[in-house]
């Protein structure tokens, strides 16, 4: 399964075709905090929680400030 086409789009924006093909993945959204205001877009998408934590770390990126979401139909 090809994950790359989810990095950076908007969870909101998938077709269902593409929600049904990756129905239960997970993906890393950005936390709000009053400091920022992130784009709602998938930074990192896996089959569970730590691959995509490691997907983060390995772009630098701190996973304390993501929160983790279980892709449905």
């Amino acid at each position: 399964m090809d994950i790359t086409g989810l990095i950076g789009r908007s969870p909101d924006r998938l077709s269902l075709a593409e929600r049904r093909n990756f129905a239960g993945l997970w993906i890393a959204l950005e936390l709000y905090t009053p400091e920022t205001l992130p784009l709602r877009r998938i930074e990192a998408a896996g089959r569970n929680v730590s691959e995509c934590a490691r997907q983060l770390k390995s772009r630098g990126l701190d996973p304390l400030n993501f929160e983790f979401v279980a892709l449905k139909n």
